[in-house]
């Protein structure tokens, strides 16, 4: 487990960054992306998911938003 305490202004900016630091590590095998989480700094126990990650029916994950709004994708369309 690593944290990496990074400043951002608000829990959108947080997910935002989350997600662009979390694709362009999507290669490394190391790293399990569906398992990201934000939480802020003063309460590290509440932490907001990142990703959907749900599996879907042809065993993919889905890549959407966590919360997201409509069907689950293997893609995240923005």
């Amino acid at each position: 487990m690593i944290h990496l305490p990074v400043a951002v202004a608000d829990l959108a900016g947080a997910l935002e960054f989350a997600r662009t630091l979390a694709r362009s590590l999507a290669t490394t095998p190391q790293v399990d992306v569906g398992g990201i989480t934000v939480s802020a700094e003063d309460a590290q126990h509440v932490r907001q998911w990142v990703f959907c990650d749900r599996i879907m029916p042809d065993r993919r994950r889905c890549a959407r938003p966590a919360d997201h709004d409509g069907v689950c994708s293997p893609v995240d369309d923005p």
